[in-house]
């Protein structure tokens, strides 16, 4: 759950009009493309949504020559999903990727000092050998040929979740889950503490933290530990040495990476291998309700790691050493507990200990960094005002300049790597196509590396998206946007999509569940807005939700979509549907009993129905403490006062529930509860419900379901005929 920021009034309604590019789509045509009103080219459909290839994030190799991408395919008829590996040659301009055959399935891709490419596979050339998860390398030839591969490190009885080389090539940093008490990467003999036996029960301590999070029972004495091994030869020798210390009594107990979704960005050598630098928060009773995650140095030893952010309560992440070792620069947060503050950019001068904050004055929330390949410089990216852009720090003055990669329409920018030469390599997307390869000289216009999906994409029916500004609640400036097909002409319903967090946006950016372009494709407008709370706007406007989730947020989408509808004639309000998802849920249960008139059906995916449940069931408890103001026993009258259950003697609008049995972040018993409420007031309704869900929907055959679902829905009751009851 998150938030976001405006800055400006605007007495009138402002618009900017931006196409955004059309992209190809598999061949099938939706049914009732036939049906939509000006439209002779067939639009994207949900099945095109779901088999769309995905390309994954680059590596590239130390001269800044070579770069390997991973594209992810669908296969449309069995909906598995399958990955292949592209090298790109980057010094010549046209280059043609060329498919790798690498042997057998590997993830994880890394280039070492040698170039040679290193992986993560639980494949083995050997049918025989035993199943479980090594670190494999092969030699690249530029035809894409390589070598048969060769094992980096197995470790018998251990799958090696994830690993990263050190710039020297002397060694190597392999993390999986091992228990404190094994000395070793991986000890044969140890039994996880919460499964006593003899029964299936798990027994878990208050003093031992989280007990669950985001999908997963927590196994409090195995946790995330990073051990670092030297390499001859190309392979790893010994047992390794735990960065976390050798005494559990002395060391470290905590996560690395960081749970539920840290990775490799929460690790990061020195350039001289000398220390590994990493990202953890300690594993005690206090870990639900903290968000202080610190950076830690190990002088790979086995003693005890020095913290380096002691001085800060608050995040403190992706550690980024500079290219000469001499600086330190990571992203932090000022306030405890809050998960959505503004991340700035801290600067360690490891030889003095000295510590600055560079962007202090600057009022931007850096979602990356990295630094320039010569050291000069940090780039980071950033949310702003519907675009992620990318800026240039200047580490001596701090001052921060954006880049213009895109010619000003760099929507959303992501992945991004500091090339020798001034030369930076990205991927970029928008809400009109999904992320494809870029290259950029001199932090100059960028080029196209790469025909993932855009093609495809061009062969469906575009879409327009156009952005729009009003006065919303406190006469604040509010962004929001209208995504509807391009060549469709009216009456065109409307749909309200809300945006989760509540610190979040529906930003310029593509996304593979949420998306509004196969919403609109369906013969939607498509309405979001960026109400208080929202990101990208500056830290003030973020905050602003904090204790008023139903207040100015629900004053912000009413006046929203009035700014909408009165902008393009040809959107039909009296057809209307609001659906959302995780905050966004909340706010359809919110406008169900609130904003009850307006509607003609909802859609509420894992949102909150009862605040007062949902804070005794959730996992991460900082979030409901810090945006109620506390605890529900300490915040009681804040919780009641935006709880939608309060509220339900007032609904009377059709609603979708849909829910994961898995999540356990908005546990699937406020969606039940929200059905219940429908059912007994004899609402029409449908509960859809995924056992193998969490709070997203990420399986493909799930996710064709999920729209497939809504589709019908909406279609119910914008596009079929209603019938004497009201449907």
């Amino acid at each position: 759950m998150r938030c976001l920021t405006i800055f400006g009034v605007l007495p009138a309604l402002a618009l900017l009009t931006t196409p955004l590019t059309a992209q190809d789509a598999p061949g099938t045509a939706p049914a009732k493309s036939a049906s939509i009103p000006g439209l002779a080219t067939a639009p994207m459909n949900a099945r095109d949504l779901v088999t769309m290839p995905r390309l994954g994030a680059p590596v590239v190799n130390a001269a800044g020559t070579l770069a390997v991408y991973g594209v992810t395919t669908t296969d449309p008829e069995s909906l598995e999903r399958s990955a292949r590996h592209y090298l790109l040659d980057l010094t010549r301009p046209g280059a043609v990727p060329v498919a790798l055959d690498l042997g057998i399935k590997a993830s994880s891709l890394a280039f070492g000092r040698d170039d040679r490419l290193h992986f993560l596979s639980s494949e083995h050339p050997d049918k025989s050998a035993k199943s479980r998860s090594r670190v494999w390398r092969v030699t690249l030839g530029k035809d894409g040929r390589s070598t048969a591969p060769e094992v980096v490190a197995d470790i018998p009885g251990t799958d090696i979740a994830g690993f990263k080389l050190a710039p020297t090539g002397k060694a190597i940093a392999l993390w999986a889950a091992i228990a404190r008490s094994c000395p070793r990467f991986g000890c044969d003999d140890t039994a996880p503490g919460h499964l006593p036996g003899p029964g299936t029960g798990r027994l878990y301590d208050g003093a031992d933290g989280f007990v669950r999070h985001w999908d997963s029972w927590n196994s409090p004495d195995t946790p995330n530990r990073v051990f670092v091994f030297g390499l001859e030869d190309g392979k790893v020798t010994g047992d390794g040495v735990p960065a976390d210390g050798s005494d559990p009594s002395s060391g470290l107990v905590a996560n690395t990476p960081t749970m539920p979704f840290g990775g490799g960005e929460d690790i990061a050598w020195a350039p001289d291998g000398g220390q590994l630098y990493f990202v953890a928060r300690k594993a005690d009773a206090q870990e639900p309700t903290s968000t202080n995650l610190d950076i830690y140095a190990s002088d790979l030893s086995g003693a005890a790691p020095i913290l380096l952010t002691a001085g800060n309560k608050a995040t403190d992440t992706a550690p980024t050493p500079s290219p000469d070792g001499r600086y330190l620069a990571w992203l932090a947060m000022d306030r405890p507990t809050y998960e959505a503050d503004r991340l700035s950019v801290r600067l360690l001068d490891l030889a003095t200990g000295t510590v600055r904050s560079l962007t202090a004055d600057t009022d931007l929330s850096f979602g990356s960094l990295t630094w320039e390949a010569d050291g000069t410089g940090l780039i980071a990216t950033a949310q702003a005002v519907l675009d992620t852009p990318a800026f240039r720090i200047d580490p001596a003055t701090g001052t921060v300049t954006r880049l213009d990669l895109m010619a000003g329409n760099e929507a959303h920018i992501a992945n991004l790597k500091a090339l020798p030469g001034g030369r930076l390599l990205f991927t970029r997307d928008s809400l009109g196509a999904p992320a494809e390869l870029y290259l950029s000289d001199a932090g100059g216009q960028a080029r196209p590396l790469t025909d993932v999906a855009t093609t495809r994409m061009g062969q469906m029916a575009s879409i327009v998206t156009r952005r729009f500004s009003f006065a919303g609640a406190d006469g604040d400036t509010v962004w929001g946007q209208i995504t509807r097909l391009a060549d469709q002409t009216g009456p065109i319903p409307a749909i309200l999509y809300i945006h989760g967090g509540p610190q979040g946006s529906f930003n310029d950016s593509w996304s593979n569940r949420w998306n509004p372009r196969v919403v609109a494709s369906q013969g939607y407008a498509v309405i979001s807005v960026d109400f208080h709370g929202s990101t990208g706007y500056g830290q003030a406007f973020t905050d602003a939700i904090n204790r008023d989730w139903g207040g100015k947020p629900l004053e912000d989408l009413q006046k929203g979509l009035a700014a909408a509808l009165a902008s393009d004639q040809q959107i039909d309000g009296s057809r209307a549907c609001a659906m959302g998802a995780s905050y966004g849920g909340y706010m359809v249960n919110w406008i169900a009993g609130r904003w009850p008139d307006r509607f003609d059906c909802l859609v509420q995916h894992d949102g909150i129905f009862d605040t007062r449940s949902f804070y005794f069931a959730t996992e991460e408890l900082w979030f409901p403490r810090w945006d109620f103001g506390g605890s529900y026993t300490a915040a009681r009258e804040t919780y009641e006062r935006w709880n939608p259950a309060n509220h339900v003697e007032q609904w009377k609008t059709p609603m979708l529930v849909v829910t994961g049995e898995q999540d356990f972040r908005v546990p699937y018993t406020q969606g039940l509860q929200s059905f219940t409420a429908l059912q007994e007031r004899g609402i029409p309704s449908q509960l859809l419900v995924f056992p193998d869900e969490n709070h997203w929907v990420l399986g493909a055959k799930n996710s064709l379901q999920w729209h497939n679902t809504v589709f019908a829905w909406l279609d119910r009751w914008l596009v079929q005929e209603k019938t004497e009851a009201g449907e």
